[in-house]
C-alpha cells in the first residue's frame, strides 16, 4: 500500500486534480441524494384482506378466512399464515422468506385466490396487499370548512387529487372520510304481487339490461365496421324504466278468440328507486371540525422531502379554487426528516470540530492539523458519490452512519502525519522522510482499516428486518473507513509536502542526532509519564491482569442493570391514542366518547393538531389495514417539546376519566413497529386455548415491568342467532341456506351491479322496504312459501349469542393472543417476566405458548447480531494471521476484546439509555476499533524486535511509549467526535446513533486503556516468556514475526544492506569510516554531507559469550544516497567461529557513549 504514496508524490498535480473532481463529484451528490425517514424496506408479507359485510367472525372463518389460508399453503416461499376472522372481515398474511421476489409471490397468491373463487361468497372480493413501508403515508391533510360532504368529496377527486397525483414521486392519493353515493332500489311487497313478479324479477332486469354485446362484423362500402348491441345505464331514469319479465300467459278470450297480453311493469311499478348517500361507517374530524382526509404516499424511488414540499405546493393552488375550504396538514413525515438530517448534521460537524481541537493539541502544529483534518471532508465527499452509485438514501442510518465514522475518518490520516512528523525534520529530503514515515505504518493502517471494515461484513448475511435496516448503515460505514484509507496514503503526504515544515531534529546527549522510531530517542513529557506506570505494569504483570479480569467481571455483574429495548423510540412528534369501548358500541355512542376525549387532548401543553377517526376508514391501504373499527387519534406535537413528557401528561390527563372505555397512549417505536410482547397460545380446539390464555392472564398479572395484560379472548361479542329448525323448514318447502337468504335480503342491502352516473360509477343496491329494528321484528319477519307467508319464529329460534370477538389461526391451528405492554422502556424486564409466566403455568395437553410481538423480534435479532460478532471476530483473526504471519500474536488481541465492553457496559448503565439493536451494531463497530489500536502498537513492538534486535521487554517498552500519541489522538478524537450526538446536545439524540455513539465512546475509554496498559502486559508475559524458553534450550531469542521495516512482510527498508548476511563483511566501494559501538561517528567520519546516522543492526545476531562487544565496528557509508541525506549506519559483528559447548548471548544491544 505504500507504493500509493510514492506514486502520489510523483504525480501531485494529478492527485489534487482528482481530489478537486472528487469533491465536486461528492457535493452534486449529496444534493441529488433523495431524502427519507428510514432505508427503503420490503418487508416479506402479504395480507389477502376481505370485506364480508354482516357476516360474524364465525361466518367469516368458515366461509372466507379458512378457505384461503388452505388455498395459499402452495405458495413458493412461504414460511407462515395466520388468519383472523373478526366480523365483516377476514385478514390472512402470509410471511415469507427474506430475500424472495415478492411480486411474484404476489402474483402467486393472486393465482391461488382466483382458482377457489367459486366457492367463496359471491358478495366478496380479496384483495391482496404488500406489506412496504412505501404504502404508509407520508403526507396526511384534513379537509374542512366543507358545508356538503359529497360535494367536497367529488371537488377533492376531481381537482385536488390529480394536481396531487401530478407531483414528482407521489405514488397514490386517495381521501377517505366521506360518504359517496348509492342508488338504493326499494321493493314494495303489495306492488311485487299485484305486478305478479318477486323481487328476482328486478334483478333480472338489472342483469339483463345495460350491458354491450359484440355483434360482429359488416363490411359495406369498402368499410368493416363491428355491430355492438346494448346501451349502459346511465341515470336512475333509465333504472325505473326497466321491464320485468313476467311469467303469466297471454289471455285467450274464449268467445271471440282475442288474445290478450299480460300487462307490461316497469321497476318504477313495483320499487321505489333513489339516489342516496351511503350510510355513514366512520367519522373523521380534525380540532373537533368534521373532516375529510387526503392520504399521500410515495414511489419506492421517490424523495419523501421533496413529495412533501410539491404536495403541499399542489395544495396552496387548489385552496385558489376551492373557496372556504381549509387545508390542514396532521401527518408529515419531511419536517422531522429534515430536522433529524440536520441535527445528524450539526452533531457532525461539531464532532469534527471537536476531533480537530484534539489533534491540534497533540501536534501543536496548523499546518499539520490542517492536513489531518483534511481527510474528513474529502472522505465524507467520496462517501456521498459512492452513495449516490449505489442507490442509497440520505436516511437517519446512512447519515448516522456517516457521522460515526467522522472521528474514525481521521484515525488513518493521524498516524499518517505523526509518523511523517518525527521523520521530516531539518537536514533530511522531504521527500524520503515522508516516503519513509509513510510506508512505515501503511501495513499497520491498513490491517487495522480491513479490520475495522471486516467487522460489518457478517452484517450482509443478517436476515429480518435488521439486516434489511442496517445494511446501508454498515455500508456506509465501510464506503467511508475504505476512502480515509485511501485519503490518507495519497492526499495526505502530497499536503504534507506542500505544507508542512519540517521540525526539529532529536539530538542525543552527546550531541548525534538520532532516529525518533529509535528505542534511544529522546522521550516527550507524555512518554515520560507513561513509562513508568507501563513498567510498574510490566513487572507485576499478573497483578495487572488479575484486576483487568476482577474489573471485566465485576462488570458483567453489572450487565442486568442495563435497560434493554429493541429499536427504541423515534423521537417523531406524533403520538397515536386509541379508545376502546368495545365492539357493540354503535357509532353514535363512539362519536359521543370522542367528543369529549378530543377536548381533554388539546388541552395538554404541546399538543398542536388532534385528528380522530371513528370506525373503519376507507382509505384502503396497508394503513387501513390496521385502524380496526375502533377510535383512533393522531396527535401531532411540537417538534421542539420533549416528547416524553408530552406522552406522560397525555396519560395523566386521560387516567381520571369514567366511562371512557380502554384509552392508550403510544408513541412511535422504532421504524412505527409497535412496542408490545404478545404471547401466542396455540392448541386444537377453542375450549382448550381459551382455558390456557386465561391460566396465562391469571399468571401474568402483577409481576413486574408489566402493564395490565389483556387477551382478544376476554371480550365476547354478542350476536343474534337463527337456529333453523331443519324439520319444519322442510315441510314448508324451504331449506336451511334458503333461510338464511331471506333473513340476509330482508336485513341488509344485496349488491345488484352499477351504473355510471355523471362519469362516476355508482353501485346499485337492493333493499328491503323496512328491514327488521329489534328481535322481536325479526322473529316476526315473514318468509314466503309454498304454502304462503309464515314468520320467522315458525321456522327458527332467534335467540341472543355470544362468540369471540375475533377467531385468530396461525398455520391452521386455534390461536389467541395475550398482548403485554411494558411498563417502562425496559423491555428485558416485561420480556424476563412474560417467560417467566409461561415457564410456571401448567398448559392443558395440547396447548402451548410462545412469545411473539416485539420480544421475538429482539430474541431473532439479538442472536442474529450475537453471531455476527463472532463471524466479525474470526474475520479479524484472520486479517491479523496475515499481516503477523503469526497464529500466537493475534490470539493476544483477541483476548482483549472482551475487556473493551466493560466501558461500554458501565456507560449504558450510567446513562439510562437501554441496550438495543444499535447499541449492539455499536459493539461490532468497537471489536473493530479495539483491534485497530492493538495492530498498530504490537506492529511497532514487532519492528522494534525485528530491527533493534530488543527483548520483548524493552521493545514493549519502546514501542508503547512510540505509539501513545497516536493511540491517543486517534481515542480522544474519536470520542470528542462522538460526543455531541452522544449526549444530544442539539435536542434530538436520534433513536440509532445515540445508544451507538455511547457505546463506542464507553468502550474506547476502556479499550485506550487496555491497549496500553493490559494488552502490553499480556504481550510482555507471553513473548518474554517465549524468550526465556529459547534461551534455557541455548538458542538465539526469538524477534517476533520477521517483517519487513516498516510493518510492510517482505519489503526492505532503506537501511538494508542488499547482499549481506548476519555476520558477514560486504566491501562497499563507497568510503566509510569506523567508530566503536554506542559512539556516533564525527563529521569527518561521516563526511561533509552527513546530518544524521540511522543506527541500524543486522537482526537477529548474537555474541558469543565472553566476546567483547567493543571490537565490533560501524560502518558510515552512503552508496548512492543523494545529497543531503543521512548515512547509513551498520553495525556488522565479526563472528569467530563457535566452539562446542559456548552458549550464546541475547542480542546485541546498543549502549549510550
Amino acid at each position: 500500500m505504500s507504493k500509493l504514496s510514492v506514486l502520489s508524490l510523483k504525480n501531485r498535480a494529478l492527485i489534487a486534480l482528482i481530489t478537486i473532481c472528487v469533491a465536486i463529484v461528492g457535493g452534486v451528490s449529496l444534493t441529488s441524494l433523495k431524502q427519507e425517514l428510514i432505508p427503503t424496506m420490503e418487508l416479506p408479507a402479504l395480507i389477502v384482506s376481505t370485506s364480508y359485510p354482516g357476516a360474524s367472525p364465525e361466518v367469516v372463518e368458515e366461509d372466507v378466512s379458512t378457505p384461503i389460508e388452505e388455498a395459499i399453503q402452495a405458495v413458493p416461499g412461504l414460511e407462515s399464515s395466520s388468519a383472523t376472522s373478526s366480523s365483516n372481515m377476514s385478514m390472512v398474511q402470509a410471511m415469507f422468506d427474506y430475500g424472495t421476489d415478492m411480486a411474484t409471490a404476489e402474483q402467486k397468491m393472486q393465482q391461488a385466490i382466483s382458482r377457489i373463487s367459486g366457492s367463496l361468497p359471491e358478495s366478496v372480493d380479496p384483495q391482496v396487499v404488500a406489506l412496504s413501508l412505501d404504502e404508509l403515508p407520508v403526507v396526511q391533510v384534513a379537509v374542512s370548512g366543507f358545508e356538503d360532504a359529497a360535494t367536497a368529496k367529488d371537488d377533492l377527486e376531481n381537482i385536488v387529487i390529480p394536481e396531487i397525483e401530478d407531483v414528482e414521486g407521489v405514488g397514490s392519493a386517495s381521501v377517505a372520510g366521506a360518504t359517496g353515493e348509492r342508488v338504493t332500489i326499494t321493493p314494495v311487497p303489495g306492488n311485487l304481487q299485484k305486478a305478479g313478479v318477486t323481487q328476482q324479477a328486478i334483478n333480472d332486469a338489472l342483469e339483463q339490461n345495460g350491458n354491450l354485446f359484440p355483434g360482429g362484423n359488416i363490411t359495406e362500402d369498402g368499410e368493416t365496421l363491428t355491430v355492438q348491441t346494448g346501451v349502459k345505464l346511465t341515470s336512475v331514469e333509465e333504472i325505473r324504466d326497466l321491464p320485468l319479465i313476467s311469467n303469466a300467459e297471454p289471455e285467450v278470450d274464449p268467445e271471440t278468440g282475442e288474445v290478450t297480453q299480460p300487462e307490461t311493469y316497469t321497476i318504477a311499478d313495483v320499487a321505489q328507486v333513489e339516489v342516496e348517500d351511503d350510510p355513514v361507517t366512520s367519522i373523521s374530524r380534525v380540532d373537533g371540525q368534521d373532516a375529510i382526509s387526503i392520504a399521500v404516499t410515495k414511489l419506492p424511488d421517490g424523495n419523501t422531502v421533496e413529495v412533501s414540499e410539491g404536495v403541499l405546493a399542489a395544495l396552496d393552488d387548489a385552496q385558489e379554487q376551492l373557496a372556504g375550504v381549509d387545508f390542514t396538514v396532521v401527518f408529515d413525515q419531511a419536517p422531522f426528516i429534515t430536522q433529524s438530517i440536520e441535527t445528524l448534521a450539526v452533531e457532525g460537524l461539531l464532532g469534527l470540530v471537536f476531533a480537530v481541537i484534539v489533534i491540534l493539541v497533540f501536534l501543536m502544529s496548523i499546518r499539520s492539523t490542517l492536513v489531518t483534518a483534511i481527510s474528513i471532508p474529502t472522505s465524507v465527499l467520496v462517501t456521498f458519490a459512492s452513495m449516490q452509485a449505489f442507490g442509497y438514501s440520505l436516511n437517519m442510518l446512512t447519515l448516522g452512519a456517516l457521522t460515526i465514522s467522522i472521528g474514525r475518518v481521521v484515525d488513518d490520516s493521524i498516524v499518517v502525519i505523526e509518523n511523517i512528523k518525527r521523520h521530516y525534520v531539518e537536514g533530511s529530503d522531504k521527500g524520503d522522510a515522508i516516503r519513509l514515515a509513510v510506508r512505515e505504518v501503511a501495513g499497520a493502517i491498513t490491517a487495522s482499516t480491513i479490520t475495522t471494515v471486516a467487522v460489518f461484513l457478517p452484517i450482509v448475511f443478517v436476515s429480518d428486518m435488521v439486516g434489511e435496516l442496517f445494511r446501508p448503515f454498515a455500508m456506509t460505514v465501510t464506503i467511508a473507513m475504505l476512502a480515509s484509507l485511501l485519503v490518507a496514503l495519497t492526499i495526505v503526504p502530497v499536503l504534507a509536502y506542500w505544507f508542512m515544515k519540517p521540525g526539529k531534529p532529536l539530538i542525543t546527549d552527546d550531541g548525534a542526532r538520532i532516529d525518533p522510531e529509535h528505542p534511544d530517542a529522546p522521550k516527550t513529557r507524555l512518554q515520560k509519564a507513561y513509562q513508568p506506570i507501563l513498567g510498574w505494569t510490566l513487572r507485576h504483570s499478573w497483578s495487572t491482569l488479575a484486576i483487568a479480569v476482577v474489573v471485566l467481571i465485576g462488570t458483567i455483574a453489572l450487565a442486568p442493570l442495563m435497560k434493554v429495548n429493541f429499536l427504541g423510540d423515534t423521537g417523531q412528534n406524533s403520538l397515536t391514542v386509541t379508545q376502546d369501548l368495545g365492539d357493540t358500541a354503535s357509532l353514535d355512542a363512539q362519536d359521543d366518547a370522542a367528543s369529549e376525549l378530543e377536548g381533554v387532548l388539546a388541552d395538554v401543553d404541546g399538543v398542536d393538531t388532534v385528528q380522530v377517526t371513528i370506525g373503519s376508514g376507507s382509505g384502503g391501504g396497508m394503513e387501513s389495514l390496521f385502524m380496526g373499527s375502533g377510535i383512533t387519534y393522531s396527535v401531532m406535537t411540537d417538534p421542539d417539546a420533549d416528547q416524553e413528557q408530552i406522552k406522560t401528561d397525555l396519560e395523566d390527563a386521560v387516567a381520571d376519566l369514567s366511562g371512557a372505555g380502554e384509552i392508550t397512549v403510544q408513541a412511535a417505536a422504532g421504524m412505527g413497529m409497535s412496542s408490545d410482547i404478545a404471547v401466542n397460545v396455540e392448541g386444537a380446539n377453542d375450549d382448550d386455548v381459551r382455558a390456557a390464555t386465561e391460566e396465562l392472564l391469571d399468571a401474568l398479572e402483577g409481576r413486574d415491568g408489566i402493564a395490565t395484560p389483556t387477551s382478544n379472548l376476554e371480550e365476547a361479542m354478542p350476536y343474534i342467532a337463527v337456529d333453523v329448525d331443519r324439520q319444519k323448514a322442510g315441510e314448508a318447502g324451504l331449506s336451511e341456506a334458503a333461510v338464511g337468504s331471506m333473513v340476509n335480503a330482508a336485513m341488509q342491502p344485496s349488491d345488484a351491479g352499477s351504473i355510471e352516473l355523471e362519469g362516476t360509477s355508482t353501485t346499485v343496491y337492493i333493499a328491503s322496504d323496512d328491514p327488521p329494528a329489534t328481535v322481536d321484528e325479526l322473529r316476526a319477519l315473514e318468509i314466503p312459501t309454498a304454502t304462503g307467508m309464515v314468520e320467522l319464529k315458525d321456522l327458527a329460534t332467534v335467540e341472543q349469542s355470544s362468540s369471540p370477538a375475533s377467531i385468530t389461526t396461525q398455520n391452521g391451528l386455534r390461536t389467541a393472543t395475550i398482548t403485554v405492554t411494558p411498563a417502562s422502556d425496559n423491555l428485558a424486564e416485561a420480556t424476563t417476566s412474560v417467560q417467566a409466566a409461561i415457564d410456571e403455568t401448567e398448559l392443558p395437553e395440547g396447548t402451548r405458548a410462545s412469545m411473539g410481538g416485539v420480544a421475538e423480534d429482539q430474541a431473532s435479532a439479538f442472536e442474529q447480531l450475537g453471531l455476527a460478532m463472532l463471524a466479525a471476530i474470526l474475520i479479524i483473526y484472520i486479517v491479523m494471521v496475515a499481516t503477523f504471519k503469526s497464529l500466537r500474536q493475534p490470539l493476544l488481541l483477541l483476548v482483549s476484546v472482551p475487556f473493551a465492553a466493560t466501558g461500554a457496559i458501565l456507560l449504558q448503565i450510567v446513562s439510562g439509555v437501554p441496550l438495543g439493536v444499535a447499541s449492539l451494531i455499536g459493539v461490532l463497530m468497537l471489536i473493530g476499533i479495539v483491534v485497530t489500536n492493538a495492530i498498530v502498537l504490537v506492529d511497532l513492538v514487532n519492528q522494534y524486535r525485528s530491527r533493534h534486535g530488543l527483548s520483548a521487554h524493552d521493545a514493549t517498552m519502546a514501542g508503547s511509549s512510540m505509539r501513545l500519541r497516536p493511540i491517543l489522538m486517534t481515542a480522544l478524537a474519536t470520542i470528542f467526535a462522538l460526543t455531541p450526538m452522544a449526549l444530544g446536545i442539539t435536542g434530538h439524540g436520534g433513536f440509532i446513533s445515540q445508544p451507538l455513539a455511547i457505546v463506542v465512546i464507553g468502550g474506547l475509554v476502556s479499550s485506550t486503556f487496555l491497549t496500553l496498559i493490559v494488552l502490553p502486559t499480556l504481550y510482555n508475559l507471553v513473548e518474554g516468556a517465549k524468550e526465556r524458553r529459547q534461551r534455557r534450550r541455548g538458542g538465539p531469542a526469538p524477534a517476533g514475526p520477521s517483517d519487513g521495516p516498516g510493518g510492510q512482510p517482505g519489503e526492505a527498508g532503506p537501511s538494508d544492506d542488499a547482499g549481506s548476511q548476519p555476520g558477514e563483511v560486504t566491501p562497499d566501494p563507497a568510503p566509510r569510516s569506523e567508530a566503536p559501538i554506542g559512539q556516533a561517528p564525527s563529521s569527518e567520519q561521516a563526511g561533509p554531507t552527513a546530518s544524521t546516522a540511522v543506527i541500524h543492526r543486522e537482526p537477529q545476531q548474537a555474541i558469543p559469550v565472553g566476546y567483547d562487544a567493543a571490537q565490533t565496528v560501524v560502518d558510515v557509508h552512503q552508496p548512492g544516497a543523494p545529497e543531503g541525506s543521512a548515512p547509513i549506519v551498520t553495525v556488522r559483528v565479526q563472528m569467530p567461529e563457535a566452539t562446542s559447548g559456548i552458549p550464546t548471548a541475547p542480542p546485541l544491544r546498543r549502549r549510550r557513549s
